[in-house]
């Protein structure tokens, strides 16, 4: 029996990228391998909690004052003397970084990071984010045992950005939520057609509505097509310019902002889209692209970087910032059904390399290599 310690603080308090990243891999390796002791430190608990989460017994609060009062001192110092007292063998930081002194305390420790999009686009992040995001990530690579990228392509930023030896690095991929992977009927789809007023065909965009994943490209794109746009995400000042550009356009009934749904109200919408079109610049995996094809949604993405190993050979792929690219892309599988039937279930046949059991097996043998 193993005792894995994890950095739980977006497990429990961020409830999109991360968080989910978070509580699906703790998810599998307790479906998996429940003879482990799996202890989650957060510094504090979020107001979305299970009831699962709220009777588990193995999430450790700060206990001292001094913790109490700085949370930061105590996931980045503190901690070290909480997981000795819970003779914790492997602490997994779980979103790219690690407290100070593990290997002191003679605990070994995993780092899982998602991506270096901050040293890669620079410009899309504020200097002191930057550097905090920096000084983080470069003493994580530099004092874990080991590393897990979520893709290839975060492998050979890391090589690139930090000199990381490649034997150090293990590239597992992120699981997507069960919720995806259920046929949806139609009576489902009716309902959620019906409860949020969805048209009967539409396009779907998934994601934080920011400059990076470049929605705006877009609703150019279906600018004269007969087929509406629905956009699923944060909103952020980005999101302004697209709500100006759609109204100069007269585009406002053809054009949906969604956000705030509960997983399986996501997924039923994925399985309702015609095409799932994702032309984000960069991504450290795109988790977004395996949620679609897990759906049998067809995928339209971007023809560089990660895209293309996330979204297999039987994705459509263009320019991201090409409008009449994605333009044509999307008329072509509009007008040939046959085509759009074979992305979806050619897709469901390459997407199931994600699947659970295979990523918590990895995953375990990992940490098992360690002890």
């Amino acid at each position: 029996m193993l005792t894995i310690g994890f950095d739980a603080k977006r497990y429990f308090l961020n409830y999109t990228g991360l968080g989910n990243y978070s509580r699906d891999l703790i998810r599998i390796l307790e479906k998996h391998y429940p003879e482990n002791n799996y202890i989650k430190y957060t510094p504090k608990l979020g107001d979305n909690l299970t009831s699962n989460q709220l009777t588990d017994r193995k999430i450790q609060l700060p206990t001292s004052k001094i913790s109490k009062m700085l949370p930061m001192v105590w996931r980045n110092w503190n901690i070290i003397s909480d997981l000795k007292r819970d003779k914790v063998q492997i602490y997994h930081g779980l979103s790219g970084e690690i407290p100070i002194g593990l290997q002191k305390a003679g605990i070994k420790s995993v780092v899982t990071i998602h991506d270096l999009i901050f040293l890669r686009y620079p410009e899309l992040y504020r200097a002191v984010d930057r550097w905090i995001y920096d000084k983080k990530a470069k003493y994580a690579v530099e004092n874990a045992d080991r590393i897990i990228a979520i893709s290839e392509q975060t492998k050979q930023d890391l090589i690139s950005y930090y000199q990381v030896p490649e034997d150090k690095i293990s590239v597992i991929y992120q699981v997507s939520h069960p919720a995806f992977k259920t046929e949806k009927t139609e009576e489902e789809k009716e309902r959620i057609r019906s409860k949020y007023n969805l048209p009967r065909d539409f396009v779907l965009n998934v994601g934080s509505i920011e400059p990076r994943k470049n929605a705006f490209q877009i609703v150019k794109a279906i600018e004269g097509l007969d087929i509406p746009l629905v956009i699923i995400g944060k909103e952020t000042p980005y999101t302004q310019s697209i709500k100006e550009y759609i109204a100069s356009k007269g585009m406002e009934k053809q054009v949906v902002f969604m956000k705030g749904l509960s997983m399986e109200e996501l997924a039923t919408i994925y399985a309702m889209a015609n095409i799932f079109i994702y032309p984000s610049k960069f991504e450290g995996f795109g988790i977004p692209i395996i949620e679609a094809l897990y759906s049998g949604t067809p995928v339209i993405t971007t023809n560089s970087g990660v895209f293309p190993e996330a979204a297999g050979p039987f994705s459509n792929y263009i320019d991201p910032e090409n409008v009449a690219e994605i333009r044509k892309s999307i008329q072509l599988i509009l007008s040939d059904p046959e085509l759009a039937n074979n992305m979806a279930v050619k897709g469901r046949e390459y997407v199931q390399r994600f699947n659970d059991e295979f990523i918590a097996q990895q995953i375990m043998g990992l940490y098992q290599q360690l002890v």
